[in-house]
């Protein structure tokens, strides 16, 4: 096995050995992309300018603007972008999502925390691309959707796919349902041909399904538009503060993230790829996420897991500190918060609107989360039993934070 010359402008050899070897430590696959400017800068700025990523002010920062629209800024001196694509597909059990005592979790967050996963294979990636450059030190630096770089853009260059009309980077072979990473690289491998096809068509499945019309088709250059502030991801991941009442009944019983736009897909129902590693496999009551051991600071607690929970046992959990903590421990789900998390369940059993509901939304009304108690108040209001209303009028005489008072006396229409 010989070294990489640093003087030659690109190591095809190096290129596809690195791509294999990605694949052997298990991604669904692997390209190359060039270390050049993002294409996609103007379109980011209006869409900042025009407010749709509401609350996430991190993706305004200048500095993660410059960076986003160059990659220099994160790495200097990268040459070329290892990217990966992880396959994730855990299927609904019988009867989800249309039972809606049932609350149903992204299939991406229902096992195990795609960041350690993915970072852990790129981490070997390094390691290997190291001994095959004889290096002492890890080249490259690792991202899987925590800095800001362009994953998607990134891999339509690298030959991954196209940008789908739900904002999805889609895949003629493999659908949508996978994970994206980067490596950014210092040396100048030869890139992958981009890829320029939209297989869309006139096809609007996920604009005409999407419950909260999130999804505003394409600008005046061809690039899909999402409106974050009505999606249903960000309003049960992303928002920190109330949903707004006027989109609670839409979101149904999703309580972490989304996947309608997905699941309506032609190209997912044809194409979509399993999950060879099972790392993202939904949990049943109890579970810790596939690979993920247990600890001493960390014991198990009673949960009701990820695959086809009941509403209200997901309620109890989030108010329960302890359980909470076992049943989002090495998992997506955590991004949410807590109080978040318990606020999303109390919209959901407020839509599915049955009495069986009332004994943990009047528990809810005793969290000391405002942000939970307001949707337990509205929960209760959609619910509208006498016991729910005595339930409520409870609550407010006991009640003092100003959105909660608010949210009580709007449910029993004062």
């Amino acid at each position: 096995m010989s070294a990489w010359d640093p003087e030659r402008s690109g190591d095809a050899g190096l290129a596809e050995d690195l791509k294999a070897e990605a694949v052997r430590v298990g991604f669904d696959r692997a390209g190359i992309a060039e270390a050049k400017d993002s294409e996609h800068g103007a379109f980011y700025r209006r869409w900042l300018e025009r407010g749709h990523h509401g609350t996430m002010d991190y993706l305004a920062r200048p500095d993660a603007i410059a960076r986003r629209e160059a990659l220099h800024a994160s790495l200097p001196g990268v040459r070329s972008v290892l990217v990966v694509a992880d396959a994730y597909l855990p299927d609904d059990p019988p009867g989800v999502p249309d039972d809606p005592a049932i609350g149903v979790v992204a299939r991406y967050a229902r096992g195990a925390d795609y960041h350690r996963v993915v970072r852990r294979k790129l981490q070997r990636l390094q390691r290997w691309l190291a001994e095959r450059l004889r290096r002492e030190d890890r080249p490259g630096r690792v991202y899987v959707d925590t800095g800001p770089v362009l994953e998607r853009e990134l891999a339509r260059r690298a030959g991954l796919g196209w940008f789908g009309r739900n904002t999805m980077l889609i895949h003629p072979r493999r659908g949508s349902y996978f994970f994206l990473g980067a490596l950014l690289l210092e040396i100048p491998l030869p890139p992958d041909e981009a890829f320029t096809e939209d297989h869309c068509g006139t096809c609007r499945a996920c604009l005409d399904a999407c419950p909260t019309s999130a999804l505003l088709g394409r600008d005046e250059d061809g690039a899909p538009v999402m409106d974050a502030r009505r999606c249903i991801s960000y309003l049960t991941i992303e928002l920190q503060g109330s949903i707004p009442r006027e989109l609670r009944p839409a979101i149904g019983n999703r309580v972490f993230g989304c996947d309608i736009c997905q699941e309506v897909c032609p190209w997912n129902r044809r194409f979509a790829a399993p999950d060879p590693e099972g790392r993202y496999a939904a949990r049943g009551p109890g579970e810790r996420p596939p690979g993920v051991e247990a600890t001493a600071e960390s014991p198990p607690e009673p949960h009701p897991g990820t695959l086809a929970s009941p509403l209200v046992d997901l309620l109890e959990t989030a108010l329960d500190e302890r359980a909470w903590e076992s049943f989002s421990r090495a998992s997506a789900i955590r991004r949410a918060g807590r109080a978040g998390f318990a606020r999303n369940v109390c919209v959901a059993l407020g839509n599915w609107g049955s009495p069986e509901a009332i004994p943990v939304l009047t528990a809810a009304l005793s969290d000391p989360a405002p942000l939970a108690r307001e949707h337990a108040a509205w929960a209760l209001g959609e619910i509208g039993t006498p016991d729910a209303l005595a339930a409520l009028s409870d609550g407010l005489e006991a009640e003092s934070e100003a959105t909660v008072v608010d949210e009580i006396r709007i449910a029993l229409g004062h």
